[in-house]
């Protein structure tokens, strides 16, 4: 007996092991599956749904209740915990209910109501309507000014109290002189949505509206499944085989028997075929090996819960239309304007360095997984197909920071922004670090702050971007070992590189924050010059003594709050930019003392003179300018 014939045996072995017990297996499940389960308050539960004590062979990924001991079933939606409140199994509908407004109108992190377009959709248009909920709501003409209106409620965050508003299906309810800092979307049934519109809504409509949940629905799709029924995977009952024909029979007209024996048939012919090929099937998975990293890989696998949806390469291409409308480019790729199926506007970046081991991907993903806050830019999904890698970013009108302060060397006259969008740009920032560093289970170090990766939405709201560079660390380690100097020349802190100024922890990105709201107040003073020369004259004797111990900024233009504002700008840049990294405040310091009184805030001591080292054009260190605007 020759060495082909011995494989081919064994392949056959191997199969009638697979056959004998085929038929157990095959037992156990239908008596698993034919029996409903109750979770909650919900009796008589059937496929496409598993949980409790019904195994997961039973149901459709996707579907799992949890929480069944208590009084409602918990369901996963697109990686957010929905109430189930009813299921209808005739029109393939659940009612469902946010999780985390069930209790407060007052969430701790706001996020907006999706679905997972591959298992749900809404009813129809008719069947709900959106009620809107507004945070932090002002007078636009003066905002001590009381707002009293009907449709408002209160959240009392450790004891500081704020005005915040709803308003079913838009912003028409609040009047034009109201501006809000936040606002998330909700949909409710359409006659909880009429009670809202009521002259005497109160936060107790809004409550029981809340409460009381919305439909969604599940796709045909997942109910039409023929051989779930046949096999008893689904109880029978549930919707698959065609009425004109009986259990045991498909669409075909074939018996199971038939089925199998015909299976039989072609497993034992594709045994033969893949033992006598093995050669030619062990090179093409080596050559398809070669081509996926393996790096990346296991970190999606073991982060699927974290990471956002994954796209295939094709549905980035469709998103893009062939990638058509080019936003930048940078060192790590260029980014295209894009759209995703709902309408919703996308910035697509496009890695382009393939022949690297995907750290920069590896940290984009994994750093804007762990983040929720209204100035970090929101990762909507990501694309990792063999030597393929993009990220998906919501889109920003306004592009980047930089756009508003240097065009090619010099001013972009045709775009500075007044006194006060800079003053909010440079506290949102703030804001975001110290969400970064401290309001994150695990802590970041971003390692690459600078205006080019600061985006600005259709209100100048700021949102910290491009992740490629940054360390993750737990939350009471204070110093973080690196390798190398990470980050742009000019915004880099001292102590990355060299440790004779110190040890690298959350304070490098104190360092870049201040040079860059430095480089935000004072860029008529970097006109012509490079980022890493714009240092030298920061920290010269003229250019301090001129800003730091005059008593103002000598603007005729300026209002005296524009001048308070600027000159807090000022006296925190160089707080931020100390040579050694224990004389920075913190990004909370920072915060307070930006929102707090210029009269508290001491005069900041002069920081030598640190001259980065000037670094050859290979070291990969140094991160791209990427604008996903």
């Amino acid at each position: 007996m020759n060495h082909r014939m011995k494989q081919n045996m064994y392949c056959l072995f191997q199969f009638f092991i697979f056959l004998s017990i085929l038929p157990y297996t095959h037992c156990q499940r239908n008596k698993k599956c034919r029996q409903p389960f109750n979770c909650g308050g919900i009796r008589n539960i059937s496929y496409p749904f598993w949980g409790s004590n019904r195994p997961e062979i039973c149901g459709f990924p996707g579907f799992e209740l949890l929480n069944c001991q208590f009084d409602a079933p918990l369901l996963n939606i697109d990686s957010r915990s929905y109430r189930v409140l009813e299921i209808d199994f005739v029109s393939q509908t659940l009612r469902v209910a946010r999780q985390d407004l069930w209790n407060t109108t007052c969430p701790s992190v706001l996020h907006r109501t999706t679905l997972d377009s591959k298992l749900f959709e809404f009813p129809s248009v008719d069947s709900y309507e959106n009620v809107t909920l507004y945070y932090d709501c002002k007078s636009k003409t003066d905002p001590v000014q009381a707002i009293n209106l009907q449709n408002q409620f209160t959240c009392d965050v450790d004891g500081a109290k704020t005005v915040n508003l709803f308003a079913p299906g838009g912003t028409s309810g609040l009047g034009s002189n109201i501006i809000c800092s936040n606002n998330i979307s909700v949909p409710v049934s359409l006659s909880a949505a009429r009670a809202l519109s009521a002259p005497l809504a109160s936060k107790n409509y809004l409550r029981d509206a809340l409460a009381g949940g919305f439909s969604v629905q599940w796709l045909d799709k997942i109910n039409n499944c023929e051989s779930c029924v046949e096999s008893g995977l689904a109880p029978a009952g549930s919707p698959g085989p065609s009425p004109n024909h009986t259990r045991h029979h498909g669409k075909s007209g074939l018996s199971i028997v038939e089925k199998v024996l015909i299976g039989m048939v072609i497993f034992v012919a594709t045994c033969l075929v893949i033992c006598r090929t093995k050669h030619h099937i062990k090179r093409f998975l080596t050559g398809l090996c070669r081509q996926t990293n393996p790096k990346v890989e296991n970190f999606l696998l073991n982060n699927e819960s974290l990471a956002p949806k994954r796209y295939k390469y094709s549905d980035i291409k469709k998103i893009t239309e062939s990638f058509s409308d080019k936003l930048g480019e940078g060192g790590y790729g260029s980014v295209y304007k894009g759209m995703l199926p709902d309408g919703q506007f996308v910035a697509v970046k496009l890695l382009t360095k393939t022949e690297s081991d995907g750290e920069d991907f590896i940290n984009e993903v994994a750093s804007i997984s762990k983040t929720s806050h209204i100035n970090i830019v929101n990762l909507l999904g990501f694309c990792s197909e063999r030597n393929k890698r993009a990220l998906v970013y919501e889109f920003m009108p306004n592009k980047s920071l930089e756009k508003f302060i240097r065009n090619n060397g010099s001013i972009n006259t045709g775009c500075q922004l007044n006194w006060e969008t800079l003053y909010k740009i440079a506290v949102g920032v703030a804001r975001g670090l110290e969400y970064l560093h401290k309001g994150c289970n695990t802590r970041i170090i971003h390692f690459d702050i600078k205006p080019q990766n600061i985006l600005l939405d259709e209100e100048f709201c700021p949102k910290i971007s491009d992740f490629g560079l940054a360390k993750l660390f737990k939350r009471k380690q204070s110093i973080l070992s690196t390798l190398g100097a990470r980050g742009t020349i000019g915004y880099i802190a001292p102590e990355v590189f060299s440790r004779n100024y110190g040890v690298v922890s959350h304070k490098s990105d104190v360092y870049s924050y201040g040079m860059m709201i430095l480089e935000m107040v004072g860029a008529r003073n970097f006109v012509g010059l490079e980022t890493s020369q714009a240092s030298e004259i920061i920290c010269s004797d003229k250019f301090y003594e001129h800003v730091i111990l005059q008593e103002s900024m000598d603007d005729s233009k300026m209002s005296e709050e524009e001048d308070q504002a600027a000159r807090k700008m000022f006296l925190v840049g160089f707080w931020c930019i100390q040579t050694i990294p224990s004389d920075r405040p913190s990004m909370s310091k920072v915060v307070e003392m930006l929102e707090g009184s210029l009269q508290y805030i001491q005069i900041p001591p002069k920081p030598y003179l640190f001259n980065p080292p000037v670094l050859g054009p290979g070291f990969s260190s140094i991160s791209g300018n990427v604008d996903t605007g």
